[in-house]
């Protein structure tokens, strides 16, 4: 009994308060990155996110300003692309390169090669995000959801779900809002 009782929460994915495992993913310069390579970070913005996906394509320079906002402040954009690229072309390797000079990415963009990863976080589109605080040496879930209260219109935002987030652990307040609805594409994979 306890054994199906894991398997089903295997494909859940976190909640808020779990503890987030690392991961060794190849970055777009052919390394590997995990978060165990970021020692001084508070915590980390995950981000499951692609090329391709319209959604994802809108909030591109918003997850820039993210990092840029937050990286110093000891919060990192972790950029991961969950999609098969067999399934989906646009989302190789090559193309993440390509797309990540083109706009000038100031994070690590990881490419999930396998799919084990987005399956453990319970991510299902694309933007997905994971706010992650680090305590007592383990990442824990505080945020799991959507950028912003407008994929379409960045100028018609008027509320700022993952800068909320990061501002209150920042204060060492309780995230206001825990939880929102992922808004974007779904995750491609093999039938």
């Amino acid at each position: 009994m306890e054994t199906k009782k894991e398997e089903s929460n295997a494909f859940k994915g976190y909640s808020i308060g779990d503890e987030a495992t690392d991961f060794k993913l190849k970055n777009i310069d052919d390394q590997f990155v995990s978060l165990a390579d970021y020692p001084n970070a508070k915590g980390f913005i995950v981000i499951f996110t692609c090329n391709h996906c319209p959604y994802a394509v809108a909030y591109e320079d918003r997850i820039i300003a993210l990092d840029k906002k937050y990286k110093d402040l000891g919060y990192p954009v972790i950029a991961i692309n969950p999609n098969d690229p067999t399934v989906q072309p646009e989302d190789s390797m090559e193309m993440m390169k390509v797309r990540a000079q083109k706009k000038g990415f100031t994070f690590p963009y990881l490419l999930d090669e396998g799919q084990a990863i987005y399956p453990q976080y319970g991510a299902t589109k694309t933007p997905h995000v994971f706010l992650l605080n680090k305590e007592n040496g383990k990442n824990i879930v505080k945020y799991i959801g959507t950028i912003d209260d407008n994929y379409s219109d960045e100028k018609d935002v008027s509320t700022k779900y993952v800068e909320n987030a990061v501002d209150a652990l920042l204060n060492g307040k309780k995230v206001p809002l825990e939880t929102t609805v992922a808004i974007g594409c779904t995750i491609k994979v093999k039938k």
